[in-house]
């Protein structure tokens, strides 16, 4: 009785219970840990910078031109500081939380949309918890912004199928909307991925020419122009041709053609690897199937002959069209000769959808489930083991070494023996609802309580040492430079000025200079004092883990 005015209002109550998932997995104590070296303290810097100078056009870094990169991610990073009234670590991460939470519940109406409710709640628990996507969406940089838009942009364009032919118009000219964003969020990725999409789904599903009606096409592109081009032209006028030869030939053309100069060239494969990974935990219940969904896979492409995709069902239609965008973006960025881990972000939302498609066959077909039932005993026990063995590690590890992890460790038992025996209990029963949840509860505790351990088991490693060197120099009013290694833009971040950066560790020429000024504190390695101690006389102000901190 007490359950039925739930049973009356399902879709709020599911809507409420992602909202309360969606809280731990992206909010909570996202304020309560330093940022990260190095890019998250880079563009926050950068956009510290925006918004107090109020040129909202010309990004700059350190008081130099950076043209890497479109302005929306630095925008949004502004809007949060003035919706604040500050800027700190929470309002840095506050906007891409905010996209990674408005891209599962995208996630969650579409799929509801189209397929059905729990599936669409499968789908959204999915994309939240996977580990890449959730960890971006708590990590400050530019890859979430990008993936959000494209999300949306891709998404709006699946709905062209599934909706009323009156409201096609509508969706059609949020998918420009949104690819125009997604410019301004990433440049080139953000036209190629949505259109590039939309374009091989069409055909797909035999409605080519359907892409180029007026209302939509013409229409479409004068909204998605209307968007893009007017942050171009105004950094084309003030800035040309510095602008064209780094935004446009360096940071597009070069970097996607040869990233040798860029030091980021990596093998084609490179993303197939990241994903591995990157859809933990779902990929240990999809690799226990293997053998079952990988049969019926080789026949549905032996199917492909007799490929007709308006005959299918809604589901059947919405898979295809995720594996079709899947595939685009998987090629795209393995296609790029510029790879990092990041970049494959905006790929999540459609393994999402495909994984819950399976997982929903393993919660609803017999034929999965003594597969599902082994990989969770497994699973569970080597969380329980982890779990079990960390208690002792102390015993194990040299004091040093474990005086850096301590503060993470009581996270630890707690989060996998709880994990472990919550999948072992959910196994013996056979209760694959309840297996589902363990995983979701596991990455919901490891994102509310474990992120922070981690980044502060990171900090211990150098950047605690150049967080507290910055404040000492902002605090005595002192200038602050970096020399014999690379830029660590915590220095810029938390010490709020522009920093001295020289690399070259020969030069002892400039660091006699900077030393000779009584107003400048110099950072160094510690590996290196005593080579430069035989060429430059200084005073150790303070002695860190890995960096000193000394003056003239």
């Amino acid at each position: 009785m007490k359950f039925e005015f739930i049973k009356k209002h399902p879709d709020l109550f599911t809507f409420l219970g992602l909202f309360v998932a969606f809280y731990f997995l992206f909010f909570h104590g996202i304020g309560s840990y330093a940022l990260m070296d190095v890019d998250e303290t880079r563009y926050a810097s950068m956009a510290h910078d925006m918004f107090r100078s109020h040129d909202f056009m010309t990004l700059y870094l350190n008081g130099e031109y950076f043209f890497e990169k479109p302005p929306l991610y630095f925008w949004l990073e502004c809007l949060s500081f003035g919706l604040f009234g500050h800027v700190s670590e929470f309002t840095v991460r506050f906007p891409v939380c905010t996209l990674g939470l408005l891209s599962s519940f995208l996630v969650y109406f579409v799929g509801k949309k189209v397929v059905s409710r729990g599936f669409g709640a499968v789908a959204a628990l999915t994309l939240a918890t996977s580990a890449e996507f959730l960890i971006l969406s708590k990590y400050a940089i530019l890859d979430i912004v990008l993936a959000f838009c494209t999300t949306f942009s891709i998404f709006f364009g699946f709905m062209t199928l599934f909706c009323e032919e009156k409201n096609k118009k509508y969706f059609w000219w949020l998918f420009y909307i949104f690819s125009g964003l997604a410019v301004l969020a990433k440049g080139i990725p953000g036209f190629v991925l949505p259109f590039g999409t939309m374009f091989f789904v069409y055909i797909a599903a035999k409605k080519f020419k359907e892409l180029f009606k007026p209302v939509y096409f013409i229409i479409g592109f004068l909204i998605f122009f209307a968007i893009v081009l007017p942050w171009h032209i105004v950094m084309l006028d003030k800035h040309d041709p510095l602008f064209f030869n780094e935004y446009i030939m360096k940071h597009h053309i070069a970097r996607f053609l040869n990233s040798h100069d860029l030091g980021r060239k990596q093998p084609f494969y490179f993303f197939i690897l990241t994903i591995l990974w990157g859809i933990f935990p779902w990929i240990i219940p999809a690799a226990a199937t293997i053998k079952t969904w990988g049969k019926k896979l080789i026949k549905q492409i032996k199917a492909l002959k007799t490929f007709d995709f308006n005959s299918m069902t809604n589901p059947q239609k919405f898979l295809t069209v995720n594996i079709i965008a899947a595939l685009l973006t998987l090629a795209f960025f393995s296609a790029s000769s510029t790879k990092l881990i990041t970049y494959i972000l905006p790929i999540y939302p459609f393994l999402a959808c495909i994984t819950a498609y399976l997982t929903v066959k393993y919660i609803t077909d017999d034929e999965y489930t003594k597969a599902f039932n082994i990989s969770t005993i497994v699973t569970g026990s080597i969380f329980l083991t982890a779990g079990i063995v960390s208690c002792f590690i102390k015993l194990f590890l040299p004091a040093e070494i474990y005086s850096d992890l301590a503060a993470g460790l009581p996270v630890v038992p707690i989060l996998f023996i709880g994990a472990g025996v919550l999948m072992l209990i959910s196994s013996i029963k056979s209760n694959k609802k309840a297996v589902f949840g363990s995983y979701v509860l596991f990455m919901m505790f490891l994102s509310a309580f474990g992120m922070e351990t981690g980044f502060n088991i990171d900090y211990a490693f150098g950047q605690n040492d150049l967080i507290k060197y910055a404040k000492i120099a902002k605090d005595n009013n002192h200038a602050i430079a970096s020399y014999g290694f690379g830029r660590r833009y915590s220095l810029n971040y938390y010490y709020q000025k522009h920093v001295i950066y020289e690399r070259d560790i020969n030069n002892y020429a400039k660091l006699k200079e900077l030393l000779a000024d009584k107003n400048t504190v110099v950072i160094i390695r510690n590996k290196n004092a005593d080579e430069i101690s035989q060429n430059a006389k200084f005073t150790v102000i303070e002695k860190g883990k890995k960096y000193s901190l000394i003056k003239g």
